[in-house]
């Protein structure tokens, strides 16, 4: 083989090389593009399916998702709202999220206010409403973040317009952490008081939320002088806010 035919097979084989890359590059901008579309689509249409889902059926929050992999098991017994007492819906509103009622969700004044300390280095802390904290238990993580902060907001404005006021009530009431590998009040109410959510007394009601936020250490059964305390601020307000909540009644048929 001379020079010349040498040369042409070497540009031979270096376009069909080039060829080769050409063709491997749009490929795998191709994959990257579909992940990125599969990853948004998940994103956004998992809670949308899920919120839906569970209009019907009982929630799985992702500590019990935890718990479950890691072979530790849950204890969690889940009761309609029609089987809860008053005195305990009142005792979560007044504790939790006195404004639920009357928002979308996102209690938005707060939410600034929070946002403004956090601009202004300080800690940013509360401003969650119910709603939000639902999101947070099914479709979120645990701990503290401007940024898992950030999409609470739109889960929960999602679900508290899907859901009516009562489902939300009842599904906070199911999937709440209130101990290690313990979910919602008649679970806790049975271990702390031997006694279900429909019986609990105000002063037992208002025990129970004093347990959050820190369940882990926290116990109903036996409350330290701090968590007394708190019982007594909740159940203070609790009774002010009279034997039901207008949101949570049933509607009329």
């Amino acid at each position: 083989m001379g020079p010349s035919e040498t040369r042409a097979t070497g540009r031979a084989k270096r376009a069909k090389a080039a060829a080769k890359r050409r063709w491997r590059l749009p490929s795998l901008r191709g994959f990257a593009k579909r992940a990125i579309i599969l990853f948004a689509a998940l994103f956004v249409g998992l809670p949308v399916f899920l919120t839906l889902a569970y209009t019907v059926i009982p929630p799985v929050s992702t500590l019990m998702l935890r718990d479950l992999v890691l072979l530790r098991g849950y204890d969690r017994d889940w009761v309609t709202l029609d089987d809860v007492a008053a005195v305990l819906e009142n005792s979560i509103i007044a504790s939790e999220d006195q404004t639920f009622c009357s928002h979308n969700g996102v209690a938005w004044r707060d939410l600034r206010d929070q946002f403004d300390r956090w601009r202004a280095g300080e800690e940013a802390r509360g401003a969650s409403t119910l709603s939000m904290q639902v999101a947070r238990n099914l479709f979120l993580w645990q701990g503290r973040s401007a940024f898992r902060k950030g999409l609470e907001v739109p889960l929960a404005v999602l679900i508290d317009t899907v859901w009516s006021k009562r489902r939300m009530m009842e599904v906070y009431i199911n999937v709440a952490e209130l101990g290690p590998q313990l979910y919602g009040f008649e679970a806790a109410a049975q271990r702390a008081f031997g006694s279900s959510t429909r019986d609990v007394s105000r002063r037992q009601a208002a025990l129970l939320v004093a347990t959050l936020p820190l369940p882990s250490q926290r116990d109903p059964a036996n409350p330290t002088s701090r968590q007394l305390s708190l019982a007594d601020v909740i159940s203070s307000r609790a009774q002010r806010m009279g034997g039901y909540i207008e949101c949570l009644a049933l509607p009329e048929a």
